[in-house]
């Protein structure tokens, strides 16, 4: 059997995942993959820290681009600029590349394409861990136009906010509890801000319409404002809050997006508990689509590297990638991003006032006055304060923010007014 070497760019958690599986399980994968896959040097910051392995570890990166017994470099470092200076130097030598770096391709997809000249590279692990979304949308759908999708792209808020509901933590316990458990790092900002679904819903995104967009053009908030009191009314609604990535075809317009979401507890997403991510597909020829599974940990992600590496290994003899990675050999439609102001969704609104007669009256009128109509009203009062929970009809995002501007004007509550859109 032919042997295919291997760098590894970083051996962290996914890296040595990589490393032991290969080792582990190399006549196994070799049986499926036709070739046998090794990992003949990595390259790390700190030599001294990887004694167990036994291929080379060095901290030249010249070294490992320089080997002619390596036909495919594996980046798993993370950062966005210098990651990218690195893939342009492999496919300058002609080398396949493999990456699970997300913010590298939410930022520089394009520029990949281009000075990949062909030359094939995977990234199946950059989105959703060990679910195999990318082949999905590429390969498997081909035929569908797809007319959206949802999902939760993010373990470790999704862990946060089950963990709010089910245990009745509050934030920053939960979040104390996901870093103790190794799900969030010692700094949790991408993941709870927002960022790191964000991305990946833009890789989605490209593969599922052929956009090209960075992140600052496509809103994206996080779950930092969720509250175990907002998670409570919520749950007495009938829903559950979760992070929500959302993207949907309405004619030359594409509306992506990434926000905390009040879903339905009848709805698939509202049953993705822990550390799990989703995605709901909607497809013109297989209709609805649902695809579950661990979306973080080194094994887990370590398995869609080297599902990549597989691929990859299988072409590299060609010289050229008889596939577009990003799906598309011709963009088809070129389509608008919908702007912020535009979108539509029903909404959750939390109003804090003191409990005096005609205040109700007064809030609902001024939604009104934009043409805002409510669905539900539930209020809870204590100590001479009510906290007012309405969910409106579907209405556009800049009418609910005037409604709201001048319901703080008229100096009804007593702190800022809450909103969660409704999935």
């Amino acid at each position: 059997m032919e042997r295919v070497g291997i760098g590894l760019i970083g051996l962290g958690t996914v890296g040595g995942s990589v490393a032991r599986i290969l080792d582990a399980f190399g006549e196994r994968i070799g049986q499926r993959a036709g070739v046998e896959l090794y990992v003949k040097r990595a390259v790390v910051r700190d030599v001294a820290k990887y004694g167990e392995f036994s291929f080379e570890v060095t901290e030249d990166l010249d070294a490992l681009l320089d080997d002619d017994e390596i036909s495919i470099v594996v980046e798993l470092i993370g950062g966005i600029e210098y990651p990218f200076e690195i893939a342009k130097r492999v496919f300058a030598r002609k080398k396949a590349f493999v990456t699970a770096n997300k913010a590298m391709l939410a930022y520089h997809a394009q520029e990949l394409l281009e000075c990949s000249e062909g030359i094939p590279f995977g990234f199946e692990a950059s989105v959703c861990g060990g679910i195999p979304i990318v082949e999905i949308l590429r390969d498997s759908l081909v035929a569908n136009e797809f007319e959206g999708f949802e999902g939760i792209l993010n373990g470790t808020s999704n862990f946060i906010l089950s963990k709010m509901i089910q245990d009745k933590y509050e934030f920053d316990e939960a979040l104390q509890m996901a870093q103790k458990l190794g799900y969030a790092e010692a700094d949790p900002s991408l993941d709870i801000n927002g960022g790191d679904a964000g991305h990946k819903l833009l890789i989605l995104a490209r593969l599922a319409y052929g956009i090209n967009a960075t992140p600052e053009e496509i809103l994206i908030e996080g779950i930092e404002s969720v509250g175990l009191e907002d998670m409570c009314f919520a749950d007495e609604l009938g829903y559950v809050i979760k992070l929500v990535g959302i993207v949907k075809k309405e004619e030359d317009t594409l509306d992506v997006r990434l926000h905390p979401a009040l879903v339905h507890k009848d709805k698939e997403l509202a049953q993705v508990h822990g550390v799990k991510n989703a995605i709901l597909l909607h497809g013109d020829c297989v209709g609805e689509l649902f695809v579950s599974g661990f979306g973080a940990g080194g094994d887990v992600t370590a398995s869609a590297v080297i599902a990549d590496l597989v691929q990859v290994a299988r072409l590299r003899n060609t010289g050229t990638c008889p596939y577009p990675p990003f799906g598309f050999f011709k963009i088809p439609q070129a389509l608008r991003l919908k702007p912020r102001e535009e979108i539509e969704s029903a909404y959750y609104l939390r109003f804090v006032v003191r409990d005096e007669y005609g205040v109700l009256a007064k809030i609902t009128a001024s939604l009104a006055h934009f043409g805002i109509s409510v669905n539900q009203i539930l209020q809870k009062s204590s100590n001479e304060k009510a906290k007012i929970i309405l969910i409106t009809h579907k209405i556009q995002e800049h009418k609910i923010d005037l409604a709201l501007d001048q319901i703080v004007t008229e100096g009804l509550l007593l702190q800022s007014p809450y909103k969660i859109r409704i999935q």
